[in-house]
């Protein structure tokens, strides 16, 4: 390896590494974003809880959170491994 391509590896801009991450394994983000969006809304929820008391308000944020998080990655692992076992492989390269 040349110095040329270990400088290009370490000045990689960190949008790039989340781009080329997300491509990768595209439901990070959307577990990512889904946990933003749950905690966004609870926030949001907050003034409105009514007399349910604010530790059981800040648990059902976290469960549901979590279970937005834990959706999208066995999302992400039944995707992959669909891709790595099931998906029809390219039969080009068996030809030539």
């Amino acid at each position: 390896m040349s110095s040329d391509e270990n400088v290009s590896v370490y000045d990689e801009e960190h949008s790039s590494r989340f781009m080329r991450k997300a491509k990768e394994s595209p439901f990070v983000p959307i577990g990512m974003a889904g946990f933003c969006a749950v905690v966004a809304y609870g926030l949001y929820k907050l003034k409105s809880r009514g007399d349910t008391k604010m530790s059981v308000h800040l648990i059902h944020m976290r469960v549901g959170a979590q279970s937005f998080v834990v959706g999208a990655m066995t999302l992400g692992v039944i995707y992959s491994m669909y891709n790595e076992y099931l998906a029809p492989k390219n039969q080009d390269k068996n030809s030539k």
